[in-house]
């Protein structure tokens, strides 16, 4: 087989980035006989071109100048590893008007800014490639945009940020609070300095705005997506939800019912003890996919990381040199307008299953009042459980769980719920989700 050289930029020398350079070092041989393409890391561009790196590259590869790889015409590929939405753009931007294809890891600006960069893209006839943005070393871009495409997807349930997963399954194994785990985490690398992205649910909800797009074949922005995350979990609804078979995680849930309609939301959900969802533990990552003809499939690995995340980078290298990441891209819904908008579900219409905390005040008749609100709000009660043992101001906490309903109807009941004269504080809510069984 004859050998095709491919020349390749990149900016941004840090992690993932030396990730990259190792993978084409240490693998590029392997690469060149299963493709017949040798990948040559021609140009990489970095502010700091003096800290030793995990990785040496050859004399005079590694610059500081810009403009260097943008005028150089041999390199068609560049690979964006900067991060952020501003200075990132503008590269972007660059890299596509110097009539070279992109390949990028960076989820916040295609989640925020991607109708422009896929204009861009097109109007040079280049393409954004960006399996890295989502799920590090899984490859579900590729599953949802190729190995899925036969499928009519309804559903789309993912464990998307290690760092809340870590945070979640630490708290559930230790019995530590949100707190005290965070602070550990980040002594271990496993969460930022400020990881307010993460704990929120945005660094979640920006996957979900990329893959349900390819999933249901639709344009998704921000707004589109209604966002809770973990910075609230107290431990005790962990230790309660977990005697009665549950377990917490923060999930990204996409889902399109028989009319048609998407849903898309990033919040704490208990899901059931045991089933696959449940069981993904530490940093990893999980993605579980309904379609009509191949059922349920599940997607597992590593979420994070240098050579995770630099694995799905050198894919979309080798997609873009064999010619087949330029042709899907521009035929992505995403990107050609040619799907109409979706028809967004909005929140408060959406079905669940709910848990509800309420440290209630101890005398009689109290239970009964709770029970007349959530009727009234057409909630049915599936599950009680009250612990002995007085708490502030004489109350013992109640735990409630109920049947589907609307989460406009829930939002009224709580709101109602909120007498001080029969409970203290604020209710906590959370969704139960039970995720469809593949029946076949």
């Amino acid at each position: 087989m004859d050998t095709k050289t491919v020349r390749i930029g990149l900016v941004g020398f840090g992690t993932v980035g030396s990730g990259v350079a190792r993978i084409l070092q240490e693998n590029g041989r392997d690469i060149a006989d299963q493709t017949g393409i040798r990948l040559e890391l021609a140009c990489v561009v970095d502010k700091d071109i003096t800290t030793p790196r995990v990785v040496s590259l050859a004399p005079g590869v590694l610059t500081d100048d810009l403009q260097r790889l943008l005028d150089d015409k041999s390199i068609d590929i560049v690979i964006e590893l900067v991060g952020g939405t501003t200075f990132a753009r503008d590269l972007v931007l660059k890299i596509l008007g110097a009539g070279k294809h992109v390949v990028t890891a960076n989820k916040a600006l295609l989640a925020e800014h991607g109708g422009e960069m896929y204009r861009a893209a097109l109007a040079v006839g280049r393409c954004i490639a960006f399996e890295a943005s989502c799920c590090g070393g899984i490859p579900i871009v590729s599953a949802l945009r190729t190995g899925l495409a036969a499928n009519d997807i309804s559903g789309l349930y993912g464990i998307f940020n290690g760092t809340c997963n870590y945070i979640l399954s630490e708290m559930t194994g230790s019995g530590a609070a949100f707190d005290d785990v965070l602070k550990a985490a980040q002594q271990k690398g496993f969460a930022e300095a400020d990881p307010t992205l993460d704990i929120d649910g945005t660094d979640t909800a920006h996957k979900l705005a990329i893959l349900a797009a390819l999933a249901f074949g639709c344009r998704v922005e921000m707004e589109d997506i209604s966002i809770e995350g973990i910075q609230n979990v107290q431990i005790e609804d962990i230790r309660y939800a977990r005697e009665m078979g549950y377990v917490l995680k923060l999930l990204a849930v996409g889902e399109k019912d028989a009319d048609g309609r998407v849903s898309l939301r990033v919040h704490p959900s208990f899901l059931s003890q045991g089933t696959p969802l449940a069981d993904v533990g530490g940093p990893f990552n999980a993605v579980s996919v309904f379609g009509n003809a191949v059922g349920n499939v599940m997607f597992y690995g590593r979420g994070a990381g240098m050579m995770a995340t630099a694995s799905a980078v050198v894919a979309d290298i080798i997609d873009i040199a064999l010619g087949t990441s330029e042709r899907l891209f521009e035929r992505m819904p995403m990107v050609t307008e040619r799907r109409k908008p979706a028809n967004f579900k909005k929140i408060g219409d959406i079905q669940s299953r709910f848990y509800i905390r309420i440290m209630a005040k101890d005398q009689p008749g109290v239970f009964a009042r709770y029970g007349r609100i959530l009727g009234k709000h057409s909630i049915s009660i599936s599950g009680a459980m009250q612990h002995e043992g007085a708490g502030p101001e004489n109350t013992v906490p109640v735990i409630i769980t109920t049947h589907p309903t609307r989460q406009k109807n829930m939002t009224a009941a709580l709101k109602e719920l909120q007498s001080p004269d029969i409970l203290l504080g604020t209710p906590v809510c959370i969704h139960i989700l039970d995720i469809p069984e593949d029946k076949e």
